[in-house]
């Protein structure tokens, strides 16, 4: 276990979390028989939530400072990544860094106070950190993402005490999607007016972040059927979050499950979320971006551990007549399709990110539409390379990457899983529609 006293470059350390709150924890481990995997599952109860930071978290200057930290995060956060999801061990302490390093504000316009970095970083960040360990990036993906929900917002003191939350250092958890409907936009939670407040209850899943959240903004629908997203405090009574996330890739994001029961929460914590797509606004693009940053990131760390394993432990093929594997013609041309594919995805990321850029600076139909388009193009590519690196890692290395002392499939399960997020199906039908018929994508997060 991590354990005080570890400091980064920055002087933040790893600390492990102290205060006490009830939650249900269902760990499956690697091979077992019983648990969430198996059939017996049994929950223990753990009592751990994360204290509010006690000192205010760096304010990041640039997108350049935004990039160097995240490239020394991602080196910490690497070195015990297949430990953490061998043992599926809870990365607290990684995130108290994390958050504190200021990337978890990194968005926020500098009007706000933020840096305001373009989302071309916003992308480079999420793929340095998955590369190093792609669970941590994804529980900072909705904070990042609703940051940019909270500009919506017409109450400016709402406004202002969310930002500061986030530039202070708070962490956003994530009690948004519902398993059970027909389809991703079946809504069951409900907030009702409960006299001088209001009144939550309904049962959320895939709520990554939410059990290492300060604040958990929670989806639901209004009296008038609108959308909204209400920010409760992660110790709330009537609030549970249970960790029963047992799929087999992102294993440490603890992507579970949210109760809610009749949880209280006051006007000036609820957001309008609706806004964000009752008009134009690049938002959904904005969500894309992150999850296809991710991606990229796990492609890039799965084409690093081929190339290590090629050269040194891999063995060639007798029939090659080389040496070694590095020699291999047939070995060489993979990786060299490896690397022209993940530059090939990385190109068009940042480029994404900034069409993004120069929607946010004049919010259209027509730039709106343009960057979850230029979005989508870029998690097509990303999704294809985190499959295909993750896959070619045990092709090109051979049997001996196989044995699972060395965990090398992660990478495989992370990208696995993650890429199921949303279907690039989905995303070449978007694309041919609006570049054929000039058919504008929906408006929503997923596109």
């Amino acid at each position: 276990m991590i354990s005080g006293g570890l400091l980064l470059g920055n002087g933040l350390p790893l600390t492990p979390p102290t205060k006490q709150r009830r939650f249900i924890d269902r760990r499956p481990w690697i091979g077992e028989k019983d648990g969430p995997l198996g059939a017996d599952a049994t929950p223990v109860t753990h009592t751990q939530i994360a204290p509010r930071p006690t000192t205010k978290a760096h304010r990041l200057k640039d997108d350049a400072e935004a990039i160097a930290i995240a490239e020394r995060l991602s080196a910490e956060f690497a070195r015990e990544a297949s430990a953490r999801d061998a043992e599926r061990r809870l990365p607290w302490g990684e995130l108290d860094t994390f958050s504190q390093s200021g990337l978890w504000a990194m968005n926020v316009p500098k009007a706000d106070g933020g840096a305001g970095v373009s989302y071309a970083t916003v992308a480079r960040v999420f793929a340095i950190i998955a590369a190093g360990d792609a669970s941590i990036a994804q529980i900072a993906q909705n904070h990042v993402s609703l940051i940019d929900v909270i500009r919506f917002d017409p109450d400016a003191s709402r406004k202002r005490f969310l930002l500061d939350a986030a530039l202070d250092g708070l962490r956003f958890g994530n009690a948004l999607s519902e398993r059970g409907g027909k389809t991703i936009f079946d809504m069951k939670t409900r907030i009702t007016r409960d006299g001088d407040a209001f009144s939550i209850t309904g049962k959320k899943f895939y709520s990554t972040g939410a059990l290492y959240a300060h604040l958990v903004p929670v989806h639901a629908i209004n009296d008038e059927g609108k959308h909204v997203l209400a920010f409760v405090d992660r110790d709330v009574p009537g609030l549970e979050v249970i960790d029963d996330w047992s799929g087999f890739g992102q294993r440490t994001t603890g992507s579970g499950t949210v109760v809610l029961d009749k949880v209280r929460v006051s006007a000036d914590r609820i957001v309008p979320a609706h806004l964000a797509f009752d008009t134009p606004s690049v938002h959904g693009a904005v969500a894309q971006i992150i999850h296809a940053g991710i991606d990229l990131g796990i492609a890039q760390r799965a084409t690093d551990e081929t190339i290590a394993f090629v050269r040194e432990h891999a063995r060639p093929w007798a029939d090659s007549g080389r040496e070694t594997a590095g020699e291999d013609p047939f070995t060489i041309r993979e990786v060299a399709d490896l690397k022209v594919k993940l530059h090939a995805a990385e190109a068009v990321l940042l480029r994404a990110g900034r069409v993004i850029d120069a929607g946010l600076a004049n919010e259209t139909a027509e730039t709106a539409a343009a960057a979850s388009i230029a979005v989508a193009e870029a998690k097509v590519l990303t999704t294809e390379i985190a499959i295909q690196a993750t896959n070619k890692l045990f092709e090109l290395s051979g049997t001996r990457s196989a044995l699972a002392e060395l965990n090398l499939n992660r990478h495989w399960r992370d990208a696995r899983v993650h890429t199921l997020h949303d279907p690039v199906r989905w995303k070449l039908f978007a694309i041919g529609d609006y570049v054929v018929n000039g058919t504008k994508p929906p408006r929503h997060s997923w596109i």
